[in-house]
């Protein structure tokens, strides 16, 4: 008759050879692809001369435009639909994306004349922290976002000069711009 181990004798095999299977699979995922760049590893066979970065670099922010002018001010580039928050010394501190109205003012200085908090745009559409800057055609130019967050409906023929911005953005340029702050506008 063949002797019975006892139950913890079991249990104490069974945990040991669990413990070696996650440690095997461990090192076999350590050793597959990486999820992210962040994590990613260059591995021991990797060349002493070679310096390719494991982790991707983040696209570089677009270039402030040259010919935008100098000192503390606004860049509104009406080609790229973008606008940079320039400081003082004439580093942009924030850039974004922006959506145009149909009417679009023409390259040169401006200045901000007049800060509204909020009212209904000429389209219909809830605004904030609008900031005019110039007028052309009959038709105000200003800096503004949808309270909502969205981007502007089809104008549908209207004359519009509403440049809309997302909500976050919008806020930060209210927050950089008071009136009086320089406007430049290029190509």
């Amino acid at each position: 008759m063949a002797a019975r181990l006892p139950s913890w004798a079991w249990v104490t095999g069974l945990t040991a050879g669990a413990t070696a299977a996650v440690i095997a699979l461990a090192v076999q995922a350590d050793h597959g692809s990486q999820p992210t760049a962040a994590t990613a590893r260059p591995s021991a066979s990797a060349s002493a001369g070679a310096h390719a970065s494991a982790t991707p670099k983040p696209p570089a922010a677009p270039v402030l435009p040259e010919e935008s002018g100098t000192g503390r001010r606004i860049v509104y580039s009406i080609g790229a639909k973008r606008v940079w928050l320039v400081d003082a010394t004439g580093r942009p501190t924030r850039t974004f994306t922006a959506w145009p109205g149909t009417v679009s003012p023409q390259p040169g200085s401006y200045s901000i004349t007049l800060r509204r908090q909020s009212f209904k745009g000429s389209d219909g559409v809830e605004i904030e922290h609008i900031m005019y800057f110039t007028v052309v055609q009959g038709v105000d130019i200003a800096f503004s976002n949808a309270l909502d967050g969205t981007s502007p409906p089809p104008a549908n023929g209207k004359k519009l000069g509403g440049i809309r911005l997302h909500k976050e953005d919008g806020a930060a340029l209210w927050s950089f711009g008071d009136q009086g702050t320089k406007v430049a506008v290029v190509d």
